[in-house]
């Protein structure tokens, strides 16, 4: 898939222990990786994704000198502030972004490197629509013309807040704010679509834009500054599904939910103190697939070479590959498949770790 491959950009995902110190003369010395080159090759993919994110912040700022032949008169338009262009968190949403359309519309050999450029007259919003609603969107025939594609995008952006179902939320975004290449809104819009389809992606909380929006009248250019609410705080990834207990307990039993959180830990810990391992957390130390690998050759009976994963995790993309090997080791054992993404594990959704790790001690809770 071009540039972005699979990957999930993401905050560098360095761990905060070291498990070589713990492990030393007990697992055994970790082997060289034959997949380094491999990896040297994905760590360029990485800083790629990253810049094309920045390309994508830098080519919506406010032009450099406010000359009044940037606007026609009477005409409004509205650009990130000059800050925003610094703004890590931004970056990372836009990054994102690009990566959930990519995967989402791999299948259909479409790649998404500006969201701007690439998602202005509707044509990937649509796709992105049919494939995920599994329906057909009737737009007339591509047209040349300004007037034919507004059009087109218009019935593309009516469907989309029909489906997502809020009036309210359709006031950050419209068909005309996405023809003009505005990229606060397309990220409103798509920030909207993620969440409602509860893609495998985790936003940075709370992240919001300065947007300048300048006016042109009688000739000169006025301009003030608002703040956009970009993303807010996802409460949860996984996708939504028949009730089980677990949301019920999350919904009601906050009491209950601490005597499972520990009764789980205990089953964690019984384990892992065999290798001289801890778990004092089970929202994010299970997040890297490290514990979960380990755990699943003790419960198991086997040893679990030490370069057949990443023991010591350096970015997201690591996390998701031990999460799926933890995974593949869970299918050769025999448990069924578990619910919970590899990706909303390797995201941090408390829900989701617990209803794996609920699977497990179900299995080898008399072990």
């Amino acid at each position: 898939m071009s540039t972005l491959g699979r990957k999930t950009p993401g905050p560098d995902g360095k761990k905060k222990e070291s498990f070589v110190d713990k492990l030393t003369g007990t697992l055994g010395r970790k082997k060289k990786n034959p997949t380094e080159n491999e990896e040297a090759n994905e760590d360029d993919e990485v800083v790629k994704v990253e810049l094309e994110g920045r390309e994508a912040l830098d080519s919506s700022l406010i032009p450099f000198s406010a000359k009044n032949n940037w606007l026609d008169e009477g005409e409004t338009r509205r650009y990130l502030s000059k800050e925003c262009a610094k703004d890590p968190e931004l970056g990372q949403v836009v990054n994102l972004l690009i990566y959930w359309l990519n995967e989402e519309l791999a299948e259909q050999r479409i790649v998404v490197k500006n969201l701007q450029e690439d998602l202005y007259d509707g044509q990937i919003i649509q796709k992105l629509l049919e494939k995920l609603e599994q329906i057909r969107i009737e737009v007339p025939e591509v047209s040349q013309s300004e007037e034919g594609q507004r059009q087109k995008l218009q019935i593309v952006i009516e469907t989309a807040n029909k489906i997502l179902g809020s009036g309210m939320e359709s006031d950050k975004w419209n068909a005309d704010l996405v023809h003009q290449r505005d990229l606060v809104a397309i990220m409103q819009l798509l920030v909207a679509l993620a969440l409602h389809y509860r893609a495998p992606i985790r936003f940075p909380d709370n992240v919001t834009a300065s947007v300048v929006i300048a006016t042109k009248q009688n000739g000169k250019v006025n301009s003030h500054r608002i703040t956009e609410q970009i993303t807010t705080v996802q409460t949860e990834l996984a996708p939504k599904g028949e009730r089980d207990a677990f949301d019920t307990l999350f919904d009601y039993g906050p009491d209950k939910l601490a005597h499972v959180k520990t009764s789980l830990l205990a089953f964690c810990n019984k384990h892992l103190n065999k290798i001289n391992l801890e778990v004092s957390d089970l929202d994010s130390q299970f997040q890297d697939g490290v514990y979960l690998v380990l755990l699943m050759g003790l419960l198991e009976g086997f040893f679990v070479p030490l370069y057949y994963f990443h023991l010591q995790v350096q970015s997201h993309e690591e996390k998701v590959k031990n999460v799926k090997f933890a995974y593949k080791l869970m299918e050769d054992a025999g448990l069924q498949k578990p619910r919970s993404r590899v990706q909303d594990i390797a995201n941090g959704d408390v829900k989701s770790t617990l209803r794996l790790l609920h699977l497990l001690f179900t299995k080898y809770k008399h072990i």
